[in-house]
């Protein structure tokens, strides 16, 4: 399929591994260039030496604003397609095991940084009539995840603030939506294991096991399948869709809307 991405200049965060680097590389492959931002420079690096001129990179922490304005000077006056706007997710923890601090710091991870970068960018992308933004956010989103009562409570205001900003924004050529990923082969997903086999008193690989029986499909997602809905909805061909949140779990949401 061709997406309509060639010669387009996007900014990926989180762009190091997982769902970013996943996506970044999709863009590269459609002819896209990218500013991809991650916290290690060497994987940055290495990424860039696999493709010269179409990639560049930011090394440092994209919850930091002295960082996301590094990115507001990079793009400079260049026509800015689409940002993927996606970072970590907070520990695994109940609310027995969290202190204030853990939650200030959630909310930062999870919804402040996000606030901030997107007002950055949104003057650049008014200025051209155009843009896409998309948040990575979680299933948590839509239905509670076990031992992740951070990521339940504060990656739902994400959604709200895209929603917002879709209906403000959807003259300007401005789309904002959300995908939500389930259980996938990504590092994240270790912190989940962990925690389970130390509940259940089980080993990590049993762990494993035991979410990938919970999944309807039978097996977890990859990030590189979670790629092409984020890439087509970076695309121009997404036009008609915005203010919406995209589930990519293999079945695990059991609402009707899921």
């Amino acid at each position: 399929m061709n997406f309509q991405l060639k010669d387009r200049f996007f900014v990926v965060t989180g762009a190091g591994a997982g769902f970013g680097r996943a996506i970044a590389e999709l863009l590269l492959h459609e002819g896209a260039t990218v500013l991809a931002v991650a916290r290690t420079e060497k994987t940055l690096a290495d990424f860039k030496s696999k493709w010269n001129d179409q990639l560049e990179y930011i090394a440092g922490d994209i919850s930091q604003t002295i960082v996301q304005q590094k990115v507001i000077d990079c793009v400079g006056n260049r026509f800015l397609s689409g940002v993927l706007i996606n970072a970590g997710g907070p520990a695994a923890k109940n609310m027995e095991e969290l202190i204030e601090k853990d939650w200030l710091e959630a909310y930062q991870l999870l919804v402040q940084w996000k606030i901030n970068f997107t007002g950055l960018l949104l003057p650049i992308f008014r200025k051209q009539n155009y843009g896409r933004f998309l948040f990575i956010e979680s299933i948590s989103v839509k239905q509670p995840v076990e031992n992740l009562i951070l990521s339940n409570t504060f990656r739902p205001a994400v959604v709200g603030f895209a929603k917002t900003l879709s209906q403000d924004f959807a003259l300007s050529n401005i789309t904002f939506n959300v995908l939500a990923p389930g259980y996938h082969n990504t590092q994240a997903m270790n912190r989940l294991f962990i925690k389970k086999a130390e509940q259940s008193h089980i080993q990590i690989d049993e762990a494993k096991s035991q979410f990938e029986k919970s999944i309807p499909v039978g097996k977890m997602g990859e990030p590189d399948e979670m790629a092409v809905p984020a890439v087509w909805l970076l695309s121009p061909l997404s036009r008609f869709v915005t203010g919406q949140t995209m589930s990519h779990d293999g079945g695990s949401v059991k609402g009707i809307f899921g």
